[in-house]
């Protein structure tokens, strides 16, 4: 018997050392992973890990002496991962999981080494079976990426809020995710099945504003040929989504007011008053409070709209879920899938601070593509990072 398996073998049979051993189990399976982690924590130390990307942080940080790998992964492959975690830490064991069974598969040298009885054991004496369709947790809400812990506290507002009728202000920097938040507090509502209806308060021209909002009659002002509803009416049993609502002028601003107040709206050119039932979301990257003091803002406005603030984090205060993001835009470019990132284009990434946020990374990733286009793999040369302009340095380094 060699000296590895001579340690293996201590490990065994030696109680101290068998305490503290460590395990790392790494699924996007929660119902799964909590599961196994339960059950193995009577034995050793676990950690747990949703993503690949995650997997390797925690080994970095504390090297695991087996590592229990879901086969599949949405950020990483995972014949790479494994290639990944043998080449970098040779002294850590792979243990495949599936999923699908909740089976643990160990391979014939395996399940000949004594160290990975307790393995066996967990996998021949499971109580339960694992549930059959668990949420992919590297999505924590519909049409968000990402596992950290910023967008797990993110999740968990949008998921207390969404069930309710209550207004919801968002907050954050331009290209963070302000208008996929206000998606998916729409899509977990019990109104998902109805409108949602998207009104970016600074792209309507201050003469229209008012007629797209609230609608008009034929006549009510040159140029309306024809009636038509406005977007709000749009909106009936639905969501209306309020974009960059602190460039709504103040004269739309009170005739919004009334509408929160008492669900009634009036087109331009008629008396008649509609009564409807639309959920109100709005979101800002300007200081509201800040627009109230200049007088540029109604403040009774203002908290009319902020019953529930939610604030979006800006990538750089959730780099681990820059690898994750990266990948998702790259699959979605044509022949994506088929390339790559070496480690050092990743770590360039992550040390970017990244002023202009989500949108900022979709853009270096298709640039990155482009030039990397029959290479196979994107690599630091690829990443052209452009330096921003003075108002986003501002930011970013205000914040």
């Amino acid at each position: 018997m060699n000296t590895a398996r001579n340690a293996q073998v201590v490990a065994r049979t030696n109680p101290t050392m068998r305490a503290t051993a460590s395990l790392l189990i790494a699924t996007p399976n929660l119902s799964l992973r909590k599961n196994l982690a339960d059950k193995l924590r009577r034995v050793t130390r676990v950690e747990e890990a949703r993503t690949g990307a995650e997997a390797l942080e925690m080994l970095q940080r504390n090297c695991a002496r087996v590592v229990v790998l879901d086969r599949n992964f949405p950020d990483l492959n995972s014949d790479e991962l494994i290639g990944v975690i043998e080449r970098q830490f040779p002294g850590t064991e792979v243990v495949l999981l599936n999923a699908s069974t909740g089976e643990i598969e160990l391979s014939a040298e395996l399940r000949e080494d004594p160290v990975f009885d307790w393995l066996r054991e967990i996998d021949t004496d499971r109580t339960e079976p694992p549930a059959a369709a668990v949420a992919d947790e590297t999505m924590p809400l519909p049409g968000m990426i990402g596992t950290s812990e910023p967008m797990w506290h993110v999740a968990s507002m949008v998921r207390a809020v969404a069930r309710y009728r209550t207004a919801v202000l968002i907050t954050g920097e331009t290209g963070a995710g302000k208008e996929l938040a206000a998606e998916a507090v729409h899509k977990l509502s019990p109104r998902c099945d109805k409108p949602f209806v998207t009104v970016n308060c600074a792209a309507i021209p201050e003469p229209l504003l008012e007629a797209e909002l609230f609608g008009h009659t034929r006549g009510a002002f040159t140029g309306a040929v024809q009636s038509r509803l406005g977007k709000i009416h749009a909106a009936q049993t639905g969501t209306i989504f309020f974009d960059e609502i602190g460039e709504l002028p103040l004269a739309s601003q009170s005739k919004l007011l009334r509408f929160l107040e008492c669900g009634e709206i009036q087109r331009l050119g008629t008396s008649d008053v509609f009564r409807l039932d639309v959920r109100v979301i709005a979101a800002t990257n300007v200081d509201l409070e800040r627009r109230v003091e200049q007088g540029l803002f109604r403040e009774d406005l203002y908290y009319r709209l902020s019953v529930f603030p939610l604030e979006i984090p800006p990538l750089r205060a959730r780099a681990a879920d820059i690898p994750l993001l990266a990948r998702y835009f790259l699959d979605r470019l044509e022949d994506g899938r088929a390339m790559r990132f070496s480690a050092a284009a990743i770590e360039k990434l992550r040390e970017h601070h990244w002023p202009g946020n989500i949108r900022e990374l979709r853009n270096v990733i298709e640039r990155a593509f482009v030039l990397a286009s029959g290479h196979g793999e994107i690599t630091p040369e690829h990443l052209v990072i452009r330096k921003p302009c003075a108002s986003l340095r501002r930011v970013s380094e205000s914040s």
